[in-house]
């Protein structure tokens, strides 16, 4: 309502909402857009299309003059963030061993990699969100960006970085608490700047280490479905989503004690000698 009060209402409120046209309709937003604000104008698009389409829901309005828009509003260009690829993976692994900084923040990066779960999201990871018995990291709904509760299945090598955290912050509720504040997880810009004293000042981000865990487990044979889900990426398609509630929860754990077991081989310089009976070329489903 606010962003509507501020942006919309002043020049359309009090208009007959059948009265009004594409045309000013676009002129209103373009206000926003001028200004540089394009997130805003695109929200103002989005919020300004459900009005319309409840008003000819409800038979005050025959036309939404929303969905003529569609390409006139510019967007901000998408900037996808810097990732590591397969062949730098040893340095980078090599350099995480030899960093001399707090080791909750080399704990912290090696969860990221083992987990590619979103920065967040491993921030706020909570002590009692773990079950070790299970070998399941289960984050609730809540501290999912798409509101989804999220299941990681967890390798024999996050198990030992947990182990390595534990006498370290198992006081504390939260695996990272703050420096200052132990009850607010650490600052977002601390792994970042862990990555940036071990000479990643833009081939590397925190979140990149998610794409770069996609792209190699893509290459090596594992099925897109499952590694969509691991990411805990929203399937869009209503048919397919309905086959990701079943979670793939088997699949997954191969696939992440697979990856945990390829980084540790990068890390040895002792490639993995991986069950046979189990290539990753056949999960799928």
């Amino acid at each position: 309502m606010a962003s509507l009060e501020a942006n919309v209402l002043p020049a359309l409120g009090s208009r007959p909402v059948s009265e009004i046209t594409a045309p000013e309709l676009l002129e209103v937003i373009r206000v926003a857009e001028r200004r540089g604000a394009l997130d805003v104008a695109g929200r103002l698009s989005q919020r300004c299309g459900a009005i319309f389409r409840y008003a000819i829901q409800t038979g005050r309005a025959s036309y939404n003059p929303a969905a003529d828009l569609r390409g006139a509003i510019k967007s901000r260009k998408v900037t996808h963030r810097p990732a590591l690829g397969r062949a730098e993976l040893p340095e980078f692994l090599a350099k995480l061993e030899a960093y001399d900084g707090h080791t909750v923040t080399r704990c912290a990066l090696r969860l990221a990699l083992l987990t590619f779960v979103r920065t967040n999201e491993l921030r706020g990871a909570r002590w009692h969100e773990f079950d070790t018995d299970a070998a399941l990291w289960r984050i609730p709904a809540e501290r999912m960006k798409m509101q989804t509760a999220h299941l990681v299945p967890v390798a024999e090598q996050t198990l030992e970085v947990l182990e390595e955290l534990r006498p370290l912050t198992r006081g504390n509720v939260l695996l990272f608490p703050g420096e200052r504040n132990p009850l607010r997880p650490m600052s977002e810009n601390t792994m970042l700047y862990a990555l940036y004293r071990m000479g990643y000042h833009s081939r590397a981000t925190v979140h990149g280490l998610r794409a770069t865990a996609s792209t190699i487990l893509n290459e090596s044979g594992f099925a897109p479905d499952i590694i969509e889900r691991q990411l805990a990426h929203v399937e869009r398609n209503k048919i397919r989503a309905a086959y990701h509630r079943a979670e793939y929860l088997d699949d997954r754990r191969r696939m992440m004690q697979w990856w945990a077991d390829y980084l540790s081989g990068l890390s040895t310089g002792v490639p993995v000698d991986y069950d046979q009976d189990l290539p990753p070329s056949t999960f799928s489903v």
